[in-house]
C-alpha cells in the first residue's frame, strides 16, 4: 500500500495509520460499528444521568428537571441516534444495532458472514460508552443514592444504563409487546428511508429522520420497557453495571416485581420485532413499489460503503 506520495507505507503508517492495509478490510467496518455505537450510548445514557443525577445533584436542574421531562430523555436519545449515524455512516452503514444488522440480513441486503463481528463491534462499542459515561457522573450518581438514603450501586441508578419494566406488568408480556412493537417501527422507518424507490430523504437527512423516528417511538411507546429496540444498546451498559457493582440489578435484571430474569427481554424482543417490522415493510411497501416499476431516485448518492456494496 502506498502513501499518498505514491511510495509504500512504512512503519506506523503501514501498521496503524492511514495506509495500513487492514483498514480497508471488515475492520474498518468494525471500528466504524464499534465507535457509532459508543457515540450513542455516550449521548443516550449520558442524557439520562444528566437527568437522573447530575442536574437535581448539582443544583442546574432547578426548575427545569420535572415529571414531565420524558421529553429531554426521548429528545436526547434521537439526537444520540443522529450522531451515530453521522460518525460511522459512510464506512459500515451505521447500523448501530444488531437487530438493524440481522434484520437486514434477513432481508438479504447485508451478508450473514458479517453479522457476528457487526454485532460483537457494537456490544463492545456500548460497554466502552457505558463506562466513560459512568467515569464521568459517578460522583452524581452516588449523590443521588447518599440522599435517598441507599448504598451505592443501588437498583434505583441501574436504569441510566439499562432498561427495565414498568412496575405494572406482572408478566414478560407487556414490555415484550412494546419491544416489538417500538423495534418494528424503527425497521420500518429505517427501511423507508433507505429505499431509493420510495420518497427517501435527500443530502445525506437520512439520520435526521431516524433519529425523529426514534424520538416518536420513546414518546408514543417508551414508558412500558424504556425502548430499548437495540440489543446492543442494553446488553452492553448492563454488562458494564453488573461488573461495576450493581449485581442482581444487572444480572438478571432484578429491580423489583414479579419479574426478576428481565436482561433477556431487551435483546429477543428486539430481534423479533426487528423481523416483523422488515416484513411488514416489504409486503406493504417496498414490493409494491417494486411492481409498480417506481424507479430509484436518480438524484440520490449513498455514500456508505457497505450500503454500495452489499445493499
Amino acid at each position: 500500500m502506498a502513501d499518498g506520495s505514491g511510495s509504500p507505507a512504512t512503519g506506523w503508517n503501514a501498521v496503524m495509520g492511514s495506509q495500513a492495509a487492514w483498514r480497508r478490510t471488515q475492520w474498518g467496518e468494525l471500528l466504524s460499528e464499534f465507535l457509532g455505537t459508543m457515540v450513542l450510548i455516550l449521548f443516550g445514557t449520558g442524557v439520562v444521568a444528566m437527568y437522573v443525577s447530575a442536574l437535581p445533584e448539582s443544583g442546574r436542574g432547578d426548575g427545569i428537571t420535572t415529571d414531565a421531562d420524558w421529553l429531554l430523555i426521548t429528545f436526547g436519545w434521537g439526537m444520540a441516534v443522529i450522531m451515530g449515524i453521522y460518525v460511522a455512516g459512510g464506512i459500515s452503514g451505521a447500523h448501530i444495532n444488531p437487530a438493524v444488522t440481522i434484520a437486514l440480513a434477513l432481508k438479504r441486503a447485508f451478508p450473514w458472514t458479517k453479522v457476528p463481528g457487526y454485532i460483537c463491534a457494537q456490544v463492545a462499542g456500548a460497554f466502552v460508552g457505558a463506562s466513560i459515561v459512568y467515569l464521568n457522573y459517578k460522583d452524581a450518581i452516588f449523590a443521588t443514592e447518599d440522599a435517598a438514603g441507599e448504598g451505592h450501586h443501588s437498583a434505583n441508578t441501574v436504569g441510566i444504563f439499562v432498561t427495565n419494566p414498568a412496575p405494572y406488568f406482572d408478566t414478560y408480556w407487556g414490555p415484550v409487546i412494546s419491544e416489538i412493537t417500538g423495534t418494528a417501527l424503527l425497521l420500518i422507518i429505517v427501511l423507508a428511508v433507505i429505499d431509493l424507490r420510495n420518497i427517501p430523504p435527500k443530502g445525506n437527512l437520512g439520520a435526521i429522520v431516524i433519529g425523529f423516528g426514534v424520538m416518536a417511538i420513546g414518546m408514543s411507546f417508551g414508558a412500558n420497557s424504556g425502548y430499548a429496540i437495540n440489543p446492543a444498546r442494553d446488553f452492553g451498559p448492563r454488562v458494564f453495571t453488573w461488573l461495576a457493582g450493581w449485581g442482581e440489578a444487572s444480572f438478571p435484571g432484578n429491580v423489583g416485581g414479579p419479574l426478576h430474569d428481565y436482561w433477556w427481554v431487551p435483546i429477543v424482543a428486539p430481534i423479533i420485532g426487528a423481523a416483523i417490522g422488515t416484513a411488514i415493510y416489504q409486503f406493504f411497501i417496498h414490493n409494491v413499489l417494486t411492481a409498480r416499476g417506481k424507479p430509484e431516485s436518480p438524484e440520490l448518492e449513498d455514500r456508505g460503503e457497505v450500503a454500495e456494496d452489499e445493499l
